[in-house]
């Protein structure tokens, strides 16, 4: 039985893209860079924000300075804490959100945006305390596609794989699933390259409000 389901952020929960762009062109002006588009920042999402920062510095830089991309990487972190008030939650999330614990289903939330900026974005929607466990993409040495985030979070809440369900929306998240060994729903309307038929699923879905039914399925 589900007893927990574990869910990505960015892309599966919430569209952070224009804040996530927003806050890396405040980095490139402020150090006089080119600025990025908004389809490029969106492609650079999805492993981390430092893996964002070196995405960003080769596109605009055509190469990584290590010690530019420290201070790049310093300076996106302030401005992204900040960065929420152009993110808005995916339609009917915060209704399945509702379901899932009105029928005692427990949440957990796994992420590889830096653990600050999830605390801040979180508390900004007030979700708060919505999460019982959240690990964010620096909370751990490694982060996702590794499992260890993944398992981190089960084991905070007292579970076992087989007891959860994890959420996302991209290739990292359907690798992270499948390293692990859980079970995994993929949410396509998120940050997803490649086609959702290609990547490791369970189930798919595009609409919040069949989610507790495909779930209900893996039962």
């Amino acid at each position: 039985m589900i007893r927990a389901v574990v869910f990505d952020l960015d892309g599966t929960l919430i569209d952070s893209a224009p804040d996530i762009w927003q806050a890396a062109n405040a980095v490139l002006t402020e150090e006089g860079l080119p600025l990025v588009s908004f389809e490029q920042s969106r492609g650079f999402i999805g492993r981390g924000a430092r893996v964002f920062v070196e995405r960003m510095e080769l596109a605009v830089a055509g190469v990584n300075d290590p010690t530019r991309t420290d201070h790049l990487h310093t300076r996106f972190l302030h401005f992204y804490e900040r960065a929420h008030e152009n993110t808005r939650i995916y339609p009917y999330v915060a209704e399945a959100l509702e379901r899932l614990r009105s029928d005692g289903v427990r949440l957990g939330l796994c992420t590889n945006k830096p653990f600050a900026p999830t605390a801040a974005v979180l508390k900004h929607l007030h979700w708060a305390d919505f999460f019982e466990a959240v690990i964010g993409g620096d909370s751990l040495p490694v982060s996702k596609p590794d499992p260890a985030p993944l398992l981190e979070v089960v084991g905070r809440m007292g579970l076992r794989l087989p007891e959860i369900a994890y959420i996302g929306d991209s290739e990292t998240d359907s690798e992270t699933a499948q390293r692990a060994g859980a079970r995994f729903g993929l949410y396509t309307e998120g940050y997803r390259k490649a086609a959702p038929e290609a990547l490791f699923h369970n189930f798919l879905f595009n609409d919040y409000r069949h989610l507790s039914d495909r779930l209900a399925q893996l039962n």
